[in-house]
């Protein structure tokens, strides 16, 4: 799974999708397909790519919801259910990722 995956899914579905990265902070993927870290000041000391590969846990949102009493809860999915939502293409990949 790579961070182009998550991307297209998080325009495709119109959702926000956030993961944990390294010093606490996390990544939000925004509905638009930008990757963005909230809270980070300066140059990051972490890949995002790097720190996609290590996450386990990711959170979707729906994005545009004006009335946030009515909104959807997020969900949490795991990495192979985040995998299995982008196609066999991104399974395999995921499958190749952890032989290594």
């Amino acid at each position: 799974m790579k961070l182009a995956d998550l991307r297209k899914l998080s325009i495709k579905q119109k959702t926000r999708i956030l993961f944990p990265v390294a010093g606490g902070l996390e990544c939000v993927i925004t509905e638009h397909g930008i990757a963005q870290v909230p809270g980070l000041r300066g140059a990051p000391a972490f890949n995002l790519e790097s720190e996609l590969a290590a996450a386990r846990e990711f959170r979707f949102e729906l994005a545009g919801e004006l009335d946030r009493k009515h909104a959807a809860p997020p969900r949490t999915l795991t990495r192979d259910q985040v995998a299995g939502m982008l196609g066999p293409a991104s399974a395999t990949a995921a499958a190749e990722h952890e032989d290594e």
